[in-house]
């Protein structure tokens, strides 16, 4: 194994951390969802009323490709450290919007415009963040311990996650239901904003990559480029990542709201169940990218890919009539469990994909592409069928698009022994 520098230990820690605020950032509109929809839009049922909350959660999923594309190119020609710092910017902006956007009673349609907007902001931001972090956390690892150190990118990303809920749970511990749907959704997003600050001075003390500095100058990162001159390996993330995307906003974020609107938990019981179970998805994700490490990312790949194709239904048939909280943990846990062959490695593997300069936009765009049509969509159209009373077909289109993306990891060559990544 291959020792780091503390200083680029340094950074890698401190790269994660930003990437956790980031994400917290990101996640905690979900997380309160539940909350906050009944004061932004007007009186309907709670399931219209989720819906809209859903459909501004896909605005900002538009938002990313753009986000990816910009920031994906500012990047590759600034450095990634420059990236990372003007995502960070972004999002904090955004949560503050938030935190001071007017109910609907009081501004009307001003509300959910106000909210959209921030939404907007953030999707900007999360565009970027995704590949200015992979790329980092990739280059500043050496060869041998690269998957494990940039799987760090999923254990902040689910920490985010984890950190948005720990924040639910609090809140539901010492609010009542009436204070959190009247103003107590508030807090989260403000706590979001002045930790995206104290990250804001954390990047900007970070170091720059190698691989970065050895290319610095070279103007080559463009859209046109990319797709011009690698427009296979463009084409491949875009197609890995839809299974593994789709899968994991089925899993995570809408189980939460599956728990309540159709297994029938409590509000709090979903909340600490979905807490539990990713607590154990975060910590299995270092010990996939050190596998992944020993035996290449192909087969966690298709691990992950015939699992979910096996699997996906009769887990939510399984969670339609479960009564007991600790079955729901163990079969949501399991899942994710075999989710983590996708998300451990798919940062670095795309980044290994990739020549430097144009290493942060070949990671950023076609993943984000895919995340919007397939990640940001899950929730809307997962509620939507519900609301027609065909719940089930969501099940099934998690699974048909899990096999696709399992032909592409079929015939993926390993980036771990064919890694773009120059050695330093």
């Amino acid at each position: 194994m291959i020792a780091l520098g503390k200083g680029r230990l340094r950074s890698i820690v401190g790269g994660s951390a930003g990437n956790l605020v980031e994400w917290y950032d990101w996640y905690v509109y979900s997380a309160f969802a539940l909350y906050f929809a009944p004061a932004i839009f007007p009186e309907a049922s709670p399931t219209a009323q989720l819906l809209n909350a859903a459909a501004i959660f896909a605005v900002g999923f538009l938002m990313r490709p753009i986000g990816a594309w910009v920031m994906g190119v500012y990047s590759d020609r600034h450095g990634r450290k420059a990236g990372l710092t003007l995502s960070v910017t972004l999002m904090c902006l955004g949560s503050l919007l938030i935190a001071v956007t007017p109910t609907y009673a009081t501004a009307g349609a001003v509300a959910p415009g106000m909210l959209v907007f921030a939404r907007m902001l953030q999707g900007l931001s999360v565009g970027g963040e995704y590949g200015a972090s992979a790329t980092y956390l990739s280059e500043m690892a050496g060869r041998e311990r690269r998957g494990y150190y940039a799987s760090f990118q999923y254990v902040t990303l689910i920490g985010g996650q984890l950190t948005a809920l720990g924040v639910l749970l609090l809140l539901q511990a010492t609010m009542s239901e009436a204070a959190l749907e009247a103003w107590g959704w508030r807090v989260p997003f403000a706590i979001g904003g002045l930790l995206a600050v104290i990250v804001f001075r954390i990047r900007r003390g970070l170091l720059e990559t190698e691989s970065f500095q050895a290319v610095k100058g070279d103007r080559r990162s463009s859209g046109a480029a990319l797709f011009r001159e690698h427009p296979r390996e463009a084409w491949t993330v875009m197609a890995l990542t839809a299974g593994g995307t789709l899968a994991f906003y089925a899993y995570t974020t809408y189980m939460q709201k599956f728990l309540v609107n159709t297994s029938g938990f409590s509000r709090p019981t979903a909340t600490a169940v979905m807490t539990a179970a990713l607590l154990v998805y975060a910590a299995v994700q270092p010990v996939a990218g050190a596998l992944s490490d020993r035996v290449g990312r192909k087969p966690l790949l298709v691990g992950f890919g015939v699992l979910g194709v096996i699997g996906t239904v009769p887990l939510f048939l399984a969670l339609e009539k479960v009564a007991n909280p600790v079955l729901a943990f163990a079969l949501i846990a399991a899942a994710l469990v075999a989710l983590s062959g996708y998300t451990a490695i798919s940062g670095v593997l795309k980044a290994e994909m990739f020549p430097a300069h144009i290493r942060t936009l070949g990671v950023a765009l076609p993943y984000a592409i895919a995340n919007t049509i397939f990640g940001g969509t899950a929730e809307y159209l997962a509620l939507w069928l519900k609301d027609e009373g065909v719940e089930r077909w969501f099940y099934g289109y998690v699974t048909a698009m899990i096999a696709v993306s399992l032909l592409v990891y079929l015939r993926l060559p390993d980036t771990q022994r064919n890694s773009r990544i120059v050695e330093d």
